[in-house]
């Protein structure tokens, strides 16, 4: 597995326990921040999973309401808090980093969303993922 897959399941265990716990998503990145300090073998996958949340963090307004105009009649609370997540920063890559390939986005989201969540989960996160990268 690559360290951008990695800090992709970072940042989305991150972004779900935040949701979850209702916490506040700094106060759980600050948490996890901490125990990366003692992890410098994983520091590859922390810096960009870092960089995926504090994304989610600035532009958490324009991501979600990118991700509620194409989920086509489904409200953000309303979706499982992992596809929610797994959006958030998926969205993110999508409209913040020109680094990666929207297709690349798009298939780790899928694969995240197969492994982690309902059997539905791949291809809704799929669709909303493919609306938003023909409008960006």
């Amino acid at each position: 597995m690559s360290a951008r897959s990695k800090a992709r399941k970072r940042a989305l265990d991150i972004l779900f326990q935040s949701d979850v716990r209702g916490d506040e998503l700094v106060v759980t990145l600050a948490a996890e921040a901490k125990r990366a300090a003692n992890e410098p073998a994983r520091e590859a996958s922390w810096l960009y999973a870092r960089e995926i949340v504090d994304g989610v963090i600035d532009n958490r307004d324009d991501i979600d309401e990118q991700i509620v105009t194409h989920a086509r009649d489904w409200k953000i609370e309303r979706m499982p808090a992992v596809d929610r997540a797994i959006l958030r920063l998926a969205v993110w890559e999508l409209m913040f980093n020109d680094e990666v390939p929207a297709a690349v986005v798009i298939d780790e989201a899928v694969e995240l969303a197969k492994e982690f969540s309902t059997d539905d989960s791949g291809s809704f996160v799929h669709g909303v993922l493919g609306r938003i990268a023909r409008t960006a």
